[in-house]
């Protein structure tokens, strides 16, 4: 069981799929189970259309010929045609995924992020980073990459100012706002609440209604939004973290490791609200399919260093082998 779209891509080689309570089995790796299915789904839905005209038009047939002598025998073949014709189940939809973040009412001019020759570490430890020098703006769309442990989540710390530089400046415009996402956030959630009161704690004073909105900008919606949140998957509660930390319109969106509890049509669903996202995106992750589809520029951390990479996130992982 994965939602890692390259691993399955690499190492399976055949899939079984759970939808509306039937299990289905399919030959190939994960991009083939897609091609497969979404020809099976059209293929479906082409034959049940079919078999309802049908249907319906037997149908129309019998009732307005039931009461007629003449046509009795004609009746009963119809009645009988109907009564052997094959059931086409119609095609059961895929729950609605949406990632809809927020469009900034404002736009702060450059510089929006700027780190000019900036050191850090730790109290009583070693320099992690010397001398970075960078900068994010409102186009940025960044992914962050090196092996783990390497100081990642503390530069997007960095970045957000819940860390300062030992040495050296990190510029933030006093006109930004940034929204923060990480495991925190998402096992900060109070459990024995529901969403929607959740957000209502968060946010005092707004109208509920503005608050189930954008809980439904993220899929939080119906029942769901007043469910208890223990009773939520890691995907529904990784939801309702982001509707929280994107409430006030952030310019800018750090996010650290954010496809961990999505499955994959959920990460399909977030590369697409972040392609259409009016502010800058800056992500920590080691999910190629999200890097991929939604950034366009690599930054490698190494050695205490953040490196601007002239290549694909494939290229890096050749670079990587060799």
């Amino acid at each position: 069981v994965s939602h890692a779209r390259e691993f399955l891509n690499t190492v399976v080689t055949d899939i079984l799929h759970l939808h509306g309570q039937k299990l289905h089995a399919y030959k190939g790796d994960y991009d083939t189970f897609e091609r497969t299915r979404e020809e099976h789904l059209k293929n479906q839905q082409k034959a049940f259309e079919t078999n309802e005209k049908a249907r319906s038009h037997m149908q129309a047939f019998i009732d307005k010929f039931r009461y007629n002598a003449k046509r009795a025998s004609l009746v009963q073949s119809r009645i009988k045609a109907l009564e052997r014709m094959e059931h086409v189940d119609a095609v059961v939809s895929d729950p609605d995924y949406k990632f809809e973040f927020p469009t900034p009412d404002d736009r702060p001019g450059p510089p929006i992020i700027s780190f000019s020759d900036a050191s850090f570490g730790y109290p009583g430890g070693p320099t992690l980073f010397k001398n970075l020098n960078f900068g994010i703006d409102l186009d940025s769309r960044i992914a962050m990459v090196g092996p783990n442990g390497i100081g990642k989540s503390t530069i997007l710390k960095l970045i957000s100012g819940d860390l300062q530089p030992t040495s050296g400046t990190v510029f933030r415009s006093p006109k930004v706002r940034m929204a923060v996402f990480n495991q925190h956030h998402v096992d900060g959630l109070d459990l024995t609440v529901n969403p929607l009161l959740y957000m209502m704690r968060c946010y005092p004073g707004v109208p509920e209604q503005k608050l189930r909105a954008h809980l439904g900008s993220f899929g939080v919606t119906g029942n769901l939004a007043l469910q208890p949140m223990y009773t939520l998957s890691g995907g529904q509660k990784s939801r309702v973290a982001f509707a929280k930390i994107t409430f006030k319109k952030p310019h800018i969106i750090l996010l650290d490791e954010p496809s961990n509890h999505l499955d994959l049509d959920a990460v399909e669903a977030l590369i697409q609200g972040l392609l259409v996202f009016q502010g800058g995106v800056l992500m920590v992750s080691h999910d190629e399919h999200l890097i991929t589809g939604s950034v366009d520029e690599l930054w490698v951390v190494s050695e205490g260093r953040v490196s601007p990479f002239a290549g694909t996130f494939k290229d890096y992982k050749k670079m990587l082998k060799s």
